[in-house]
């Protein structure tokens, strides 16, 4: 059986006649740029996320940039952020003119609350969790250090549209989050995309204008220096039919991720991330981006699993942004490096077969039962 890490053209024909319809409806009115279904788009989003403001951007690290620049960050700033994330995220600090500070990461690799106060300096302005693979951080324990510290909070949520920590949605914490649209994310389009959310309507001015060369949207006046980056209105047409159906996907990656669960969990090799909790009152609904473990011989089970037809994934290459030498970054995280020394992605997206997860955790059995 062949299982690939993912499914691309998936992406496609999940939801095939209802995109082709509202790609001939877009392409027949010459609806490309800045057009109706962008205006319906964001309006959708921002309701699903329960914010004032969703602001379609060309992708998230644009949009990364610009919450940070409309949270007043720039130069001399520093910005507290885990090194077990996307070196996009620390690329929109650096961006805006600020230093990266990065703190390490706990057991469910996301930021560790304990480990802000330690990065706090007289130039730290802001913290920037990445809400990965569809879990959202103890948003709590973040917030009352940047209370405490009069931090801005402007979340990488690329990961986790959909995800919640205590009913709030993940990119609702801070002045401003940020998702993603790459294909490959829950709520995938057919190219790169993001969008900003929220609340505040002057992040929200300031972000418009960003996006579209430092323009006022109102009136067209040229305001301060901007660029190009505006979420195109046919990958809006597109993201729209997506998001109609976005928590029925949801709800297959968590009946997936529960599958693994159950079949993997007695493997005392592996670590597992939480399993999806059902109760009302679970502190976390996790959407599951990624299915992230932990596996003694890593790269052995890797190689196995190859032989067999199942595809996984090292994030980042295996190395947090602080690991490229190429970026000369001097400093060590020696929780987040053992955590990165053994994690791997295991498949998971909505096209996968209870019977693809099984022969993927049979062979993961299978591999461990010969040492």
């Amino acid at each position: 059986m062949n299982v690939p890490f993912f499914r691309y053209p998936h992406v496609f024909a999940e939801a095939r006649g209802d995109i082709e319809r509202a790609l001939v409806r877009a392409v027949e009115a010459g609806a490309f740029i800045m057009q109706e279904d962008l205006r319906q788009f964001e309006r959708e989003l921002a309701a699903f996320c329960g914010v004032g403001w969703a602001i379609g951007v060309g992708n998230a690290t644009d949009g990364l940039e610009f919450g940070l620049r409309a949270a007043g960050i720039g130069p001399g700033d520093e910005v507290l952020l885990p090194s077990h994330t996307f070196v996009a995220t620390a690329s929109a600090v650096v961006a805006v003119g600020a230093t990266p500070v990065f703190v390490e990461i706990g057991p469910d690799h996301l930021m560790d609350p304990a480990d802000l106060e330690r990065g706090v300096t007289v130039r730290t302005r802001a913290i920037m969790p990445t809400q990965l693979n569809g879990r959202t951080a103890d948003m709590d324990c973040i917030g009352e250090v940047a209370e405490r510290h009069g931090l801005v909070i402007v979340e990488d949520s690329a990961q986790a549209l959909g995800s919640r920590f205590r009913g709030r949605m993940a990119g609702t914490f801070g002045v401003a989050g940020v998702y993603s649209f790459y294909p490959a994310k829950t709520l995938g389009g057919l190219g790169d995309g993001g969008a900003v959310i929220t609340d505040d309507p002057e992040v929200a001015r300031v972000v418009r204008e960003l996006r579209d060369h430092g323009r006022n949207e109102a009136t067209g006046e040229v305001v301060r220096w901007g660029r190009n980056s505006r979420l195109d209105n046919i990958q809006a047409a597109v993201l729209r039919v997506k998001l109609s159906r976005f928590n029925e996907r949801i709800a297959t990656r968590r009946r997936l991720a529960r599958r693994y669960h159950e079949r993997l969990k007695d493997v005392p090799h592996l670590v597992l991330p939480p399993p999806p909790d059902e109760s009302p009152r679970a502190a976390h609904f996790d959407v599951f981006q990624n299915y992230e473990i932990e596996a003694e011989d890593r790269d052995g089970l890797r190689a196995y699993l190859a032989e067999h037809g199942v595809g996984t994934l090292l994030q980042w290459g295996g190395r947090g942004v602080h690991q490229f030498p190429a970026l000369e970054i001097a400093q060590t995280l020696p929780r987040t490096e053992h955590i990165l020394a053994r994690a791997m992605l295991l498949p998971l997206n909505t096209s996968l077969t209870d019977a693809e997860i099984d022969h993927v955790c049979e062979r993961i059995g299978d591999f461990y039962a010969r040492r």
